[in-house]
């Protein structure tokens, strides 16, 4: 079953989506696994790269600084967490990644290599 995606209004609606192909890149951008990352203290950076690997899927041509912009010229960056919390809580069944992801390694369903 496909995962759902979250609309997201910047230059036009666009869906944060993540799946497996969304969790590797971001896991390759920053360096470490998913199950490391903590929503509730996440860098400016982090964030961008993760908004970025969400909405990759639907706009090959995206880079993280061009998200940057659409952020800074169509929406705000409480505007953009709390997108972003939904799409992981579709995604993983909670808005704490550290935790679900977690889970997901012990019970052998995880991103990890």
């Amino acid at each position: 079953m496909a995962k759902q995606s979250i609309t997201i209004e910047l230059d036009r609606p666009r869906n944060l989506r993540y799946g497996m192909n969304a969790l590797v890149k971001i896991e390759e951008m920053i360096g470490r696994p998913i199950s490391k990352l903590d929503l509730e203290n996440i860098s400016i950076k982090d964030m961008r790269t993760i908004i970025y690997a969400g909405l990759f899927h639907e706009d090959k041509n995206l880079s993280p600084e061009k998200v940057g912009e659409l952020i800074d010229e169509f929406s705000d960056i409480n505007t953009v967490a709390e997108k972003l919390g939904e799409a992981m809580t579709e995604a993983f069944g909670t808005k704490n990644v550290k935790r679900a992801a977690a889970k997901a390694e012990k019970t052998g369903t995880g991103t990890g290599s």
